[in-house]
C-alpha cells in the first residue's frame, strides 16, 4: 500500500468531534488494501491521497511523465498522459468526457483554487479538449443527464494487464463521511473476470460532439 508523495502531502488538520485525520488515514490505508480491486483517494484537484497494490498494478506499465502519473493526479492521468488509453478503453467516450464533466462541477464549487485553474489552461491549449470542454460536456449533459459525470455506477472499458480480468469494470464510489468531511473521495474499481458481459458499445466521443450553436 503507498501513501501518496511520500506521506508529504499535507492532511486536513482534525477538530473538535473529529477523529485524527492522519491516525484515520494510516487505518484506511489498511482498509484500501484490503480489497482486490483498484481503489483511490483523492481530494478535490484529484491529487492521489492513497492507493492501494491492485490500484498501482492497474497502472504497472503506464511510461513516466511530468505531471500525469496516475499516482500523482488522476484526473491529469486521464486527460494528459499519453499512456491513458492503454489503459482506459473507449479512452476519449468513456473516460475523458465524464471527467470534464466532473472537473467543470469542481470549477464551479473551487473556482479560485489555482491547482484547478492550471488544469483549466491545460485544457485550453489542446484545441480538441478545449471544444469537448466547452461544448461537448454541455451537449453530453443535456443528451444524458446532469447526473452523468458523477462516476458511482458507471460500467467503463479497462484494459488491465493482466489477462485474468476482463475489459470492463464498475466504478464504485464509496466515501465515508470523515473522508467526505475533509474534502476527500474514494473510488474503486470493481474488476470483472474475462468472460464477463459488459457494456454496450457506442457513445459519444469527443472529436464527433457538435458545438453547441451560440
Amino acid at each position: 500500500m503507498v501513501q501518496q508523495a511520500g506521506g508529504q502531502r499535507s492532511a486536513p488538520r482534525s477538530g473538535p468531534g473529529r477523529p485524527d485525520i492522519r491516525a484515520y488515514l494510516r487505518d484506511y490505508a489498511a482498509l484500501l488494501e484490503s480489497t482486490p480491486f483498484p481503489s483511490v483517494v483523492h481530494d478535490h484537484r484529484w491529487d492521489v491521497v492513497l492507493a492501494n497494490s491492485a490500484y498501482e498494478e492497474l497502472f504497472a506499465e503506464v511510461g513516466p511523465h511530468p505531471t500525469a502519473m496516475p499516482g500523482e493526479n488522476l484526473l491529469r492521468f486521464v486527460l494528459f498522459h499519453p499512456d491513458a488509453a492503454r489503459v482506459l478503453g473507449e479512452h476519449e467516450s468513456s473516460w475523458c468526457l465524464p471527467m470534464l464533466a466532473d472537473f467543470a462541477s469542481a470549477v464551479e464549487r473551487h473556482g479560485h483554487d489555482r491547482v484547478l485553474q492550471a488544469i483549466r489552461r491545460e485544457i485550453a491549449q489542446d484545441p480538441i479538449m478545449d471544444v469537448a470542454y466547452r461544448h461537448g460536456v454541455p451537449h453530453w449533459l443535456r443528451a444524458v443527464g446532469q447526473d452523468a459525470g458523477e462516476p458511482d455506477g458507471a460500467v467503463r472499458p479497462l484494459r488491465h494487464p493482466d489477462p485474468r480480468w476482463g475489459g470492463v469494470c464498475r466504478v464504485v464510489g464509496e466515501t465515508p463521511r470523515t473522508l467526505r468531511e475533509v474534502g476527500y473521495a474514494r473510488v474503486t474499481l470493481v474488476l470483472r473476470e474475462a468472460g464477463a458481459a459488459g457494456p454496450g458499445r457506442g457513445g459519444h466521443h469527443l472529436r464527433v460532439i457538435p458545438p453547441t450553436a451560440p
